[in-house]
């Protein structure tokens, strides 16, 4: 195995790595103590946009870990972060499909959110932008409207790409699955800011404020996590009790720099670092 070693900074997915769903997966109380006790920087950043950094910070708190909003990032800060930088949130009008993460990503950037079926119109205007992230709440008016705001011209953008979820039951649907039914509605691609792409990881790293060849990814699946750490140009760490596993690897052109069970096993690694 590549040798562990160099590492000072981490950048750690959520779902599939330290829960499904509402249950811990073991150990996990003991890694970040890991954490603290090397005195390792890390950001918990994840593809999921539905739920708020503080949302994340209480979900931890119940499983009894303690991290800092600063320590979270989600897709939907990602995205709101991008956005405001290629425009004048000030003058951007955007229809979000998404949860409370994303609304409030997007408002604190101080862009106008815009309602169902807001559009463009004598006495009205509709979206600039429409960003669509998970919703437990999507329905019917939600799909339309965004529909009608990009077939009308506004930029399309997913916070994540993700196909699927894992949970305590199994995998569900992602986000993947709602930016497909836009596209086929409005036949547009959107423009997506998670993993695999590369700017949530870049966001992560300028936070941290480290180096590429000292930070390393965990993640558990190769699509997203680990191809988005390729991309990026930094180390990544599989972990096999999420999405992907080993026989996964057989089909890809691109690999994870080490491959563990879970996060126990990682915790074990760590607690031997010099």
């Amino acid at each position: 195995m590549t040798p562990f070693t160099n590492i000072r900074a981490l950048i750690i997915d959520m779902d599939g790595v330290l829960w499904h769903g509402n249950q811990a997966i073991g150990g996990l109380t003991d890694f970040f103590q890991t954490l603290r006790d090397k005195n390792l920087r890390f950001i918990l950043a994840t593809n999921n946009a539905s739920h708020t950094p503080q949302q994340y910070v209480k979900k931890l708190a119940d499983m009894g870990v303690t991290v800092d909003i600063n320590e979270i990032m989600t897709s939907a800060m990602a995205t709101a972060m991008y956005l405001a930088k290629i425009m004048d949130p000030a003058q951007t009008r955007v229809f979000v499909v998404g949860e409370d993460g994303a609304v409030q990503a997007l408002q604190e950037q101080g862009f106008t959110l815009t309602g169902l079926y807001e559009l463009n119109g004598e006495n009205s205007k509709g979206a600039d932008v429409v960003v669509c992230g998970k919703d437990h709440s999507i329905s019917w008016d939600k799909l339309a409207t965004a529909t009608l705001n990009i077939r009308a011209g506004a930029k399309f953008i997913g916070t994540n790409g993700d196909n699927t979820l894992p949970t305590e039951l199994g995998l569900i649907h992602g986000n993947g699955a709602i930016l497909a039914a836009l596209q086929t509605a409005s036949g547009v691609s959107p423009t997506i800011i998670g993993k695999p792409e590369p700017i949530m990881y870049q966001q992560a790293i300028a936070r941290l404020g480290a180096d590429l060849g000292e930070t390393i990814a965990i993640g558990d699946k190769l699509e997203t996590d680990i191809l988005g750490a390729v991309r990026t140009g930094i180390r990544s760490l599989m972990v096999l009790t999420g999405v992907s596993t080993e026989a996964d690897l057989k089909a890809i052109d691109y690999q994870p720099t080490w491959i563990m069970p879970d996060i126990r096993a990682i915790t074990e690694v760590l607690k031997a670092l010099e």
